[in-house]
């Protein structure tokens, strides 16, 4: 993975790749689509990693508030934090990594983001950059340039860890490297991007100016 590679900082998108809540999103999701009519097996899969707001935009339903929407939206899943864990070996390796060289970035309302990072164990970056903190959310390249900037690196120096389609290509857009996280999928990414099912078997070495490589983390015998 990266072999030879270094980076300044590390971007880690939230929901699915340093957490699972999967569950609790999807049943908060199912109940809203099932009152607007809509197909609820066919339109669960458009949620993730997209903002709600957004999300609701595209579906162009008559007399919809999508701003309104989302905001009901924001309130029941803050409600439902039921099953929310983090994604095996996440909490440690998030743990091991220098503070100042990593970030959360979400399309959740910075709110639901502390509230599931709490629920799952996670701990809490100096930088979080969320639904509200930009105009436009992934696929959009701003979240992850936005990120970048707080840290005060280059978009193209940080590895950003993904999960979804519109986060992974949002993180293309931004120029930076990806690392999908399979952790939540049934089917294995059809990304050309290197892949890790969780963080157990990732560690990392920094050098003596910050910059961070992964590397293999060996199990002890």
């Amino acid at each position: 993975m990266f072999a030879g590679r270094k980076f300044a900082a590390f971007l880690f998108d939230m929901d699915g790749t340093v957490i699972n809540s999967i569950a609790a999103a999807e049943r908060v999701w199912a109940e809203w689509a099932r009152g607007q009519g809509l197909d609820v097996e066919k339109f669960l899969p458009t949620i993730h990693g997209v903002r709600a707001i957004e999300t609701i935009g595209r579906l162009a339903l008559p007399g919809v508030d999508a701003a309104h929407e989302a905001d009901l939206l924001l309130k029941a899943e803050a409600a439902d934090l039921d099953g929310i864990v983090p994604i095996a070996g996440a909490a440690a390796f998030l743990a091991s990594l220098p503070p100042e060289r990593w970030a959360i970035v979400t399309s959740a309302p910075r709110s639901l983001a502390l509230l599931r990072m709490k629920a799952a164990g996670i701990p809490v970056p100096a930088v979080i950059v969320a639904a509200e903190d930009v105009s436009h959310g992934k696929p959009a390249p701003d979240c992850f340039r936005l990120g970048a900037q707080r840290l005060g690196v280059d978009a193209g120096d940080c590895l950003v860890f993904e999960d979804a389609p519109a986060g992974i290509a949002a993180a293309e857009a931004a120029g930076a490297a990806v690392m999908v996280v399979n952790a939540t999928h049934h089917h294995a990414s059809q990304s050309q991007h290197a892949a890790i099912s969780g963080y157990e078997g990732v560690g990392i070495t920094v050098d003596e100016n910050g910059w961070i490589a992964l590397e293999p983390q060996r199990s002890a015998a």
